[in-house]
């Protein structure tokens, strides 16, 4: 019986060597020479099936969703045979040791988890193409390097984060190359077209979704990414051509409550990054540039989950196509920038299989002591509920995503916090049926930094935006406490739909995005709607200025419809509906009044192409594709003075660069369609090919001329980059004053708070009307410049200028900023739908 035991396991493993000896190289099963072509995505797709299919002890191949353009999104998680018997066990156990999973873990050695993350920018190309490598390599079965690596580290290969935007890249390349490569940077092959494929379908960039997931690809890689919360993640980018590798340690500022540990592991991977580079004479750089704040990239969002988060920047990118001569004379080819991620990749591995016990213990230690001893000096948050459901609503989806816990006070008290809305410690009555959450709970780091209400900046020069705290992003009433508040109950929001057997009319107040998509969804089932320009009484109930009020009258046609499409759409979207028996209002305005105004279905327009800023362009796209999927044309940008604008109602300019564009005839054709009746709604940057031009009321504020004494002359040049940055504001969150009267300002209050991305600063208008404006001390959280922070002072934010018998809306900062600004989505809608009619 041993005897036969003996052979049968000797058959097994020599079965399994022979399988894994036989494992064709991505070369010979793809039949081409490493560097010397692009593969497309589902030739990846279709390697990393072959070899899961040749290795089913150690593969475990995984198809966590697919994008836009319906290709696969997958992930392939390699482990030694022993560990691979066990996956679930360790999946499980990881989950159970930090308490995202009940239960207690087995006692079995717990392996580190790695994930590898290639091409999440698609025209950073060698990432993808590094992939194959990588999978090839780990299965080597001579190789006592990657058995090293599998002995302590399970390993999760994602080889294409942004398939659509790979392949837009790679599809371009491979049709503009020749038999050979013309490594010349003017050569067409290395003049990539708009919009690029750095973005994802939607021209969103996936590196900023992390934290978000406002896209597709992030929803479905971050569900699949907490099923095994990993204790490292490897992003592998690319960055311009003339730059070395960059690897860690990574620049400042870092978080401040990145732990010791954390810090100290920065260190440690450079050491091991460093080897294959200085051995090869590769050229490198660390700790410039690439920072750990804003917590919503490759690097930062595991780092504050725990785990080591790291960027690898290859240099080349979309211009680099196969090879191109850089300013020093030599060739950068794909080949070598493979070789180099493919170096940082096994180095990567190296390091956290060499350090694994540790890694898990303090992995389990860094949750372990922040859900019971939360950083920071607030430990629980309340979110004010009462006439703010909806907004709150939205809030709990997306608590819901990431999995926090939360609750109801459950009953009335008293307590000391601090106010987001009146940047102000005091005391707030909490009430029972407020929202109130604590950081005592499982990933409570990553929590605190999302609510934080100024996130501490230890060098101004940073990457990214310097500030994001979602009570702000949401339109939050909230408050952050010193003291402990469990939650009495489960939230139960009850989505009051009232009805009347003779209902004159239903009424929706207009409070929260949720009711921007009611009235996208009810306007294209046919249904007129009409809104309220002032506020009113009616039976026994206040309703703001904004409301819909949907009249039987006008939709006769519809019959007993009507009530069904606005409930099945009410409860779907979950708005508040109330039937009333009676156009009378007991205060204000009548329905038949022209105070509550018939609602146009508009004609969108937006503007695509070269200038126009490209995520600016997708925020736009987006927002009406797949946010309140409406209808929106877009326009070439070379199309623009050519265009027939009579059958539009809206024109929107994205952020760019208009210069070119918008030439004195295509401006002049643009004025004369708004003063027929057409509305120009500019944002951000747009807003300067618009101000000081003649007929439009916007103008910039000009820098205060200010003499020089001859000493203030002598500038030092090592601090020109630290000094310029005195102008910026990289994504600091403004107190804005409302003008609430305004239809643009329908739905808010009297405080708007706006992430401010850029210090460009225009006048009040002296003739229309200052919507938004920012006054003397506005800057509530996250760096700007000293002479930013002048410049925006009493500032215009948001403005309307009527020309003629249309409208032009000034939007200064853009709403609708990486999707993930939700309050300034109503704005946006009441700039599409309220405004002018």
């Amino acid at each position: 019986m041993q005897k036969t035991t003996f052979i049968n396991l000797l058959m097994f493993l020599l079965l399994c060597f022979t399988s894994q000896a036989q494992l064709q190289s991505p070369e010979e099963y793809l039949k081409f020479k490493k560097g010397d072509r692009f593969l497309r995505h589902h030739q990846v797709v279709s390697y990393y099936e072959y070899v899961a299919a040749q290795n089913p002890s150690q593969v475990k191949l995984i198809q966590y969703g697919s994008t836009n353009e319906g290709r696969p999104l997958i992930a392939a998680v390699v482990a030694s045979a022993e560990n691979f018997a066990a996956l679930e066990e360790i999946r499980t156990n990881n989950l159970k040791a930090i308490g995202l999973l009940d239960g207690k873990p087995s006692t079995r050695k717990q392996p580190a988890i790695a994930w590898m993350s290639y091409n999440v920018h698609g025209n950073e190309s060698c990432g993808t193409n590094t992939a194959p490598f990588v999978i090839h390599e780990l299965l080597n079965p001579n190789s006592a390097r990657s058995k090293a690596i599998l002995a302590n580290t399970v390993v999760i290969l994602d080889p294409s984060i942004n398939p659509d935007g790979y392949d837009r890249y790679a599809n371009w390349y491979n049709q503009k190359v020749g038999a050979k490569y013309n490594a010349n940077a003017a050569a067409w092959e290395h003049q990539e077209p708009w919009p690029g494929g750095r973005f994802n379908h939607y021209i969103f960039d996936l590196n900023r979704d992390w934290a978000w997931q406002v896209q597709k690809e992030s929803q479905e890689r971050m569900a699949l990414y907490r099923q095994w919360m990993p204790q490292l993640h490897a992003d592998f980018h690319e960055q311009g051509v003339e730059s070395p590798y960059y690897f860690s340690p990574a620049a400042k500022p870092y978080h401040e409550d990145i732990t010791a540990w954390q810090r100290e592991f920065q260190k440690i991977i450079g050491d091991y990054n460093k080897k294959d580079f200085d051995k090869n004479g590769w050229l490198y750089f660390s700790k410039e540039r690439f920072d750990l704040l804003y917590p919503s990239y490759g690097d930062t969002y595991p780092t504050y989950n725990g785990a080591f988060g790291m960027t690898y920047e290859q240099g080349g990118s979309g211009r680099a196509g196969l090879g191109i001569v850089k300013r020093d004379g030599d060739t950068l080819t794909l080949k070598q920038r493979i070789d180099h991620h493919f170096s940082t990749s096994f180095a990567c591995l190296d390091a956290i299989s060499a350090n694994a016990d540790k890694a898990v213990t303090e992995f389990i230690k860094f949750h372990d002591n922040t859900s019971k001893n939360p950083i920071g000096p607030y430990k629980s948050y309340v979110i004010k509920t009462k006439g703010e459901e909806a907004r709150v609503k939205e809030f709990l989806n997306y608590l819901d995503k990431e999995g926090f816990q939360y609750g109801v006070a459950g009953k009335d008290y008293m307590a000391n916090g601090y106010s987001y809305h009146d940047d102000k410690a005091g005391f707030v009555k909490v009430e029972a049926e407020d929202v109130v959450f604590n950081l005592y709970q499982p990933r409570s780091m990553f929590l605190k930094i999302l609510m934080e209400p100024k996130t501490m900046v230890e060098d101004s020069m940073t990457y990214d935006i310097t500030s994001w705290s979602l009570p702000y992003a949401y339109g939050l009433k909230a408050y952050a406490l010193k003291d402990r508040l469990n939650p009495a109950g489960k939230v139960n929001f009850e989505n009051k739909i009232t009805k009347a057997e003779n209902a004159y009319a239903y009424l929706a107040r207009w409070q929260s995005f949720s009711d921007l998509k009611f009235l996208s969804a009810i306007m294209q089932k046919g249904i007129k709607v009409r809104s309220a320009a002032k506020s009113f009484e009616i039976e026994g109930q206040t309703y703001p200025a904004g409301t819909l009020v949907i009249t039987r009258t006008g939709n006769e046609r519809l019959g007993a419809q009507l009530e069904k499409i606005l409930t099945e759409e009410a409860t779907k979207l979950g708005v508040g509906l109330t039937a009333v028996t009676t156009g009378m209002a007991t205060k204000g305005s009548d329905f038949g009044s022209e105070n509550v105004v018939f609602l146009k279905m508009p004609k969108v327009a937006t503007v695509a192409g070269e200038g126009i800023s490209t995520t600016g362009f997708g925020e736009v796209w987006h927002f009406f594709d797949q946010q309140i999927q409406y209808p929106i044309t877009v326009l070439p940008e070379n199309t623009l003075g050519s265009t027939n604008l009579s059958q539009f109602d809206v024109l929107i300019l994205p952020g760019g660069n208009y210069n070119r564009i918008l030439n004195e005839s295509a401006l002049g054709k643009i004025k004369e369609w708004v003063r027929n009746g057409g509305r120009l709604i500019a944002i951000e940057n747009a807003l300067k090919a618009l101000a000081g031009k003649e007929g439009f009321e916007l103008k910039a504020k000009e820098d205060e001329k200010k003499k020089e004494s001859d000493e203030s002359k002598l500038k030092i040049y090592g601090n020109a980059e630290r000094e310029s940055i005195s102008e910026e504001t990289p994504g600091s969150i403004y107190r804005v004053t409302m003008d609430t009267t305004h239809p643009l300002a329908f739905g808010y209050g009297n405080t708007y708070f706006s992430l401010v991305l850029e210090g460009a600063a225009y006048q009040y208008l002296n003739d229309g009307w200052n919507v938004g404006v920012t006054k003397s001390k506005d800057l509530i959280a996250g760096f700007a410049g000293v002479k930013a922070q002048e410049k925006l002072k009493n500032s215009l934010i948001w403005g309307v200028q009527e020309m003629g018998r249309g409208n032009v809306v000034y939007l200064a900062n853009n709403p609708l900023f990486r999707g993930f600004w939700q309050n300034g989505k109503l704005l946006f809608g009441n700039a599409v739908f309220v405004l002018g009619n």
